[in-house]
């Protein structure tokens, strides 16, 4: 019993932090408009005008990939009726995206990231990028993959070589880039698809591939290296942008890719919702703070294991350097803002777990999420 309680117990700071987002959502969703507020469409118009009072859109990147999927868990689990509606739209990727966000008319959410408003920055055409667009959250990380043959065991020994980039505006078409000069490597760049850009690697025609996405990418996952192909280690260097942070890629990861049981180092670029900002009390304003309220709210359906993995990274309440969060989301986070789960209430739960409870801990996080679901509804039948 001691032993499993202290395996348990190692498992503790990953709980406290996992909680936090779903601590931030216990609130219920918001409440349910009156009839009055929202009438009966009786004809076409009426239809229209619901359809479009309710529905933000977010764009996200291309099919398959980790934006679309989490463009689409969106859409499953805020979906509710004539409330509010997600409509998710393919994109090219953070890079475009920027400008989808920006200048898009039908666009009011995007799947951007921590360099992005660098990214516009260096356009001279635009002006007051800041206050155009805003973030409700950041998400999670998006890594850099440099798949190489395996006589390539430093990223820098790709200098001068042919490298693929992705498809022109994409996000590793700027991240990728921009990572690569802050590690002073030059190199000739190349953009083309990934499925293409894996063929042409294959056949000798480029000598690496980069992609900048969340792991596991479907892609490269999918790509059989044989006993030619790996990922290349990156090094973390001073002289990269403060928007870039060390990561690991692991076999768990990359079976096929990875050589033995040892991490390789590389860089990651954190990705953030962002949202253009409408002015106050404008209909689109309007939809945009119930999206807040439900996403917010319900955060912790986007847990469920049917969800996308990446969810487990979000800490609702993080901060982005140099962003400026969206009024209705940073109102809701001060609105609900608690203190962290005390570790004696963690104590508790695990001190009234059976014995065979596994230390897994997804598993210890499900069976905390419900015990605590139960202690609520307890003291909220004790105080009627």
């Amino acid at each position: 019993m001691t032993s499993r309680r202290t395996t348990l117990s190692a498992l503790f700071g990953a709980l406290a932090l996992l909680a936090a987002p779903a601590a931030l959502a216990r609130e219920a969703r918001p409440p349910e408009p009156s009839r009055e507020a929202r009438p009966e469409a009786t004809n076409e118009a009426m239809i229209g005008e619901a359809m479009n009072a309710n529905t933000v859109s977010v764009i996200t990147g291309t099919p398959g990939g980790t934006y679309f999927r989490i463009g689409a868990d969106l859409a499953f689990v805020l979906n509710d009726g004539d409330r509010i509606r997600v409509l998710p739209i393919l994109g090219k990727g953070a890079g475009e995206n920027a400008y989808d966000l920006r200048f898009l008319k039908g666009v009011d959410l995007g799947f951007v990231r921590t360099d992005t408003l660098d990214q516009l920055r260096q356009d001279k055409r635009l002006r007051d990028v800041e206050q155009r667009i805003h973030y409700i959250a950041k998400l999670f990380n998006d890594e850099l993959h440099v798949i190489a043959p395996k006589g390539i065991d430093d990223v820098r020994q790709l200098a001068g070589k042919r490298v693929t980039f992705d498809v022109k505006g994409s996000g590793t078409d700027y991240s990728g880039r921009a990572m690569f000069r802050g590690l002073g490597l030059e190199v000739e760049a190349v953009n083309v698809d990934q499925p293409t850009a894996l063929e042409m690697l294959r056949k000798g025609e480029v000598d690496a591939v980069v992609s900048v996405a969340a792991k596991p990418v479907s892609v490269v996952a999918g790509f059989d290296p044989g006993d030619r192909f790996h990922l290349v280690a990156i090094p973390y260097l001073e002289t990269v942008s403060e928007a870039y942070v060390p990561a690991t890629l692991t076999g768990a990861d990359y079976p096929k890719l990875v050589d033995g049981g040892k991490p390789v180092e590389t860089l990651a670029v954190g990705t953030i919702l962002g949202v253009y900002n409408h002015p106050k009390g404008s209909e689109r304003y309007r939809k945009l703070e119930r999206f807040v309220g439900a996403f917010f709210g319900q955060f912790d359906k986007f847990l469920a294991p049917q969800r996308h993995p990446k969810w487990r990274e979000v800490n609702l309440a993080a901060s982005v350097t140099g962003w400026t969060r969206f009024k209705p989301a940073q109102d809701w986070l001060d609105a609900h803002r608690e203190e962290p789960t005390p570790r004696a209430e963690i104590d508790r739960f695990l001190s009234e777990q059976p014995q065979d409870l596994a230390a897994d801990k997804e598993q210890v996080y499900q069976a905390y999420l419900a015990w605590r679901r139960a202690q609520q509804a307890s003291y909220g039948m004790a105080r009627r």
